[in-house]
């Protein structure tokens, strides 16, 4: 058996990865799912969409690159992090959506332990740097509140990568990595707090057995095989959280190595043997897939979506124009001159991380007048999440030494431009490598090559990348952003006391309404 199959299932959509025994990418296949967002801080996708993205991108890559299942050594998830999937051993999974690591429905929950609990203490302990309300633990007290019915039949929460571990073999387990994200997960000690438990009320049997990323838990079922295209006894990993995939495939387990990650979600972060953590700005912290080591990271919620976003509404029609609207639009932004002719964007549209003054801030354009175009308003759109991300850097360089140059991954990376915005914006040299947005499908084939004894360790990681291009920074861009991001920054700090003030006013409003009137809206 000469191929490992990699899945990186992310928030927009899940990548199928074949690899060789040089760990060279063979084929590759992505299909896309949707986000549902059925009220404010409602984030919601199907798992149902998942299991069926995975049968269709591995139909889809092991046709293209013509290579008989049998010939597949393991399969590894790379899973986005912080989702609750309550599963019932008898009927699967038991909401047919189900919250993703940006939904803070549980607002009330999580202030309600940290009533309780020192808050401080549990940051400390867990690194869970995002909004409270983003962990699974307080997601399952506020369904124990609203979904009684479906916590009653819950026998244990599913991460996503977990729960396709699940259809795949019938196991159900999690590791380290995805563990650490939620929210009763001792960073330190690598258990859960079972006294936070018992403040939350949870039981500890909910949560999955912890195993390492590399462990292999089960082999593909018939079922799962007649559906999917897999053979049937391939083996599975265990697989580790986005985050932590994306660290190993981006710049291995090294100290002190740092990168950016474009995707729907975006983040700085850097590897550590010791956890960086500010209980001020809030690092958030995960467990890395090399044992002993930690990766950590500020971030936005929405990067790359954010871009998606400017996509839908503003461009909606390039996308029948040529397979990729994200290139027309590259050109429509270059068009524009640096500073967008005085058009800035804050790309919180999916609210704000704990770095920032609220996470109720939301997105807005500035600056606009009678002379904005198109072109003006694409630009904006990329420069703001540079700048934004800006911000995250220069909250982590005060905590942790940063290498003189950042590797460049996730979608964002394909774009020129971008990453020259990005050398412009950070002054500093943006490395794209032939890795680029393949880095957590990399990760989890890592995981897959020591889990079936082709690796002993992750040390193989820096073979595999090649610098294809370096964006440095342009001395005329850079003095116009250094001149813009103080503005910006007053901008988004502003948006965050908006935000606050509507997300209080909104609540207050809807309190007032007649239960019909609120039944209605």
């Amino acid at each position: 058996m000469s191929y490992l199959i990699s899945y990186d299932l992310g928030t927009g959509g899940v990548k199928a990865s074949l690899y060789d025994r040089h760990m060279q990418t063979v084929a590759r296949s992505f299909t896309e799912y949707a986000t549902y967002y059925p009220q404010p801080n409602y984030h919601q996708q199907r798992p149902a969409d998942w299991w069926q993205g995975i049968a269709q991108s591995t139909h889809s890559l092991l046709s293209t690159a013509g290579v008989d299942a049998t010939q597949v050594a393991c399969i590894s998830l790379s899973g986005h992090s912080l989702v609750s999937v309550p599963i019932s051993r008898s009927e699967g999974a038991l909401l047919e959506q189900v919250p993703i690591w940006s939904d803070k429905r549980a607002e009330a929950e999580a202030a309600l332990f940290l009533q309780k609990v020192d808050e401080q203490q549990w940051y400390l302990r867990t690194g869970n740097g995002f909004p409270a309300a983003c962990y699974p633990l307080f997601k399952l007290m506020w369904m124990q509140k609203h979904q009684p019915d479906i916590f009653a039949q819950t026998d244990v929460l599913l991460g996503s990568k977990d729960y396709i571990n699940y259809r795949l073999t019938g196991a159900i387990y999690t590791d380290p990595s995805y563990a650490s994200g939620l929210g009763a997960y001792d960073l330190k000690q690598g258990v859960l707090v079972e006294e936070w438990l018992d403040v939350a009320g949870i039981a500890s049997h909910v949560f999955p057995p912890i195993v390492p990323s590399h462990e292999l838990i089960g082999h593909v079922t018939a079922e799962a095989a007649a559906y999917t295209g897999l053979a049937a006894g391939t083996p599975v990993a265990c697989g580790g959280v986005d985050n932590a995939c994306m660290a190993l495939g981006a710049i291995g387990s090294e100290e002190g190595r740092s990168y950016v990650s474009l995707g729907s979600s975006s983040w700085i972060p850097v590897n550590s043997s010791e956890p960086v953590l500010d209980v001020a700005t809030r690092p958030y912290v995960f467990a890395h897939i090399a044992e002993g080591m930690y990766t950590s990271a500020y971030s936005i919620f929405a990067g790359g979506s954010s871009l998606r976003w400017v996509r839908d509404q503003l461009c909606s029609e390039l996308a029948e124009e040529q397979p990729d609207a994200y290139d027309r639009m590259n050109a429509m932004a270059a068009a524009a001159p640096p500073g967008s002719n005085g058009v800035l964007f804050d790309p919180s549209l999916a609210g704000g991380t704990s770095q920032d003054a609220s996470v109720h801030i939301q997105g807005s354009y500035i600056g606009l007048h009678l002379a904005t175009t198109r072109n003006d308003l694409i630009r904006a759109a990329m420069e703001g999440i540079a700048m934004n991300l800006k911000l995250s850097l220069d909250l982590l360089r005060q905590r942790t030494p940063i290498m003189g140059e950042l590797l460049f991954c996730g979608g964002g990376s394909r774009s020129t431009l971008w990453r020259q915005m990005f050398a412009d914006v950070f002054d500093m040299n943006i490395v794209k490598t032939n890795i680029d947005q393949d880095a957590a499908s990399l990760g989890a084939a890592a995981i897959a090559a020591r889990a079936v004894g082709w690796w002993n360790d992750y040390r193989g990681i820096a073979d595999v990348h090649i610098v294809e291009h370096t964006s440095q920074p342009e001395p005329s861009s850079r003095e116009i952003y250094q001149q813009i991001l103080p503005v910006f920054q007053h901008i988004h700090e502003q948006m965050a006391v908006l935000g606050e003030y509507m997300h209080h006013h909104t609540r207050k409003h809807r309190a007032q309404l007649p239960i019909t009137s609120r039944m209605e809206e």
